[in-house]
């Protein structure tokens, strides 16, 4: 991917989007799936990726940095995170990215920063605010539709149910919704200071937000970074809506901050492990 320098807008906030640290070829790397990058870009927004930090003066220092934080797909969380003992089918975990988009979440709850939480980005957030998680849904639900879909990951396969009260809906334009699924596990009980914004036909919460208005926070089960090329606009109004939130936070603060130098770069590959799906 790259971009004349003419191309780039002229201003373009910097946001922070997680990424694992994983063993890769004996190399520990850090991982990010590109269509993260190339879904940021076009609603006019320039990643910054951050791996799991090694201290906290390290995670306010990035906030103080950019404009909206992105917590992205990836492992399973810790169920100690949640009071909870591992069950059989829980996947991989990374303790360190937990630690580290767990606290990015607390301080951009005390900052009012824009947030968009994205698969297990969503339970993060509903973990960081008390709540618990379904850990695996095939065997813990056996009334719910299969969730982790072997399809092509812009695939919509199953439907979304949008309550129109929520911000969702404003932003989407709908009361429903075809969308992807790449996960197995879910929001349990409900954290505090937010609500359910969607759920999916089976019931399965594929939606939550702040219950501020103060604070733009809006989290989704499903991958719509992999649908801003899809005929449907539903998933680039959502990345629209958050640079929006991105550039008033901008615009009000009292003072500026920083912007991109106009360059691109290429981001590397995500893997094909199965958490990196997520």
């Amino acid at each position: 991917m790259s971009m004349a320098v003419s191309e780039v807008p002229a201003f373009a906030p910097l946001v922070a989007v997680t990424a694992t640290a994983r063993m890769v070829e004996g190399v520990e790397r850090v991982r990010l799936n590109a269509a993260y990058v190339r879904a940021l870009e076009s609603a006019g927004l320039v990643p910054i990726v951050v791996p799991p930090l090694g201290t906290a003066a390290s995670v306010v220092r990035v906030l103080d940095a950019v404009a909206g934080l992105v917590l992205s797909g990836g492992e399973d969380v810790d169920p100690s995170r949640y009071g909870a003992t591992p069950h059989p089918e829980l996947g991989p975990v990374n303790c360190a990215r937990d630690e580290t988009e767990l606290a990015l979440l607390a301080r951009a709850r005390e900052l009012g920063m824009p947030t968009l939480a994205i698969c297990r980005g969503i339970q993060v957030v509903n973990v960081g605010l008390g709540g618990t998680l379904i850990q695996d849904l095939p065997s813990q639900r056996q009334d719910v539709a299969a969730h982790e879909v072997d399809d092509e990951r812009d695939a919509r396969v199953h439907g979304v149910r949008v309550d129109p009260a929520s911000r969702l809906a404003s932003i989407l334009g709908v009361r429903s919704l075809g969308v992807n699924s790449i996960h197995h596990q879910a929001v349990d009980r409900l954290g505090e200071a937010m609500r359910v914004s969607a759920r999916a036909d089976d019931g399965t919460i594929e939606g939550v937000e702040s219950d501020d208005p103060s604070w733009w926070m809006v989290g989704v089960q499903w991958h719509p970074e992999e649908l801003t090329t899809t005929a449907e606009p539903w998933d680039r109004q959502l990345f629209h809506a958050f640079a929006a939130a991105c550039r008033a936070r901008v615009s009000s603060a009292s003072t500026s901050l920083p912007s991109a130098p106009a360059a691109s770069a290429s981001p590397a590959n995500g893997g094909a492990e199965r958490a990196a799906h997520r």
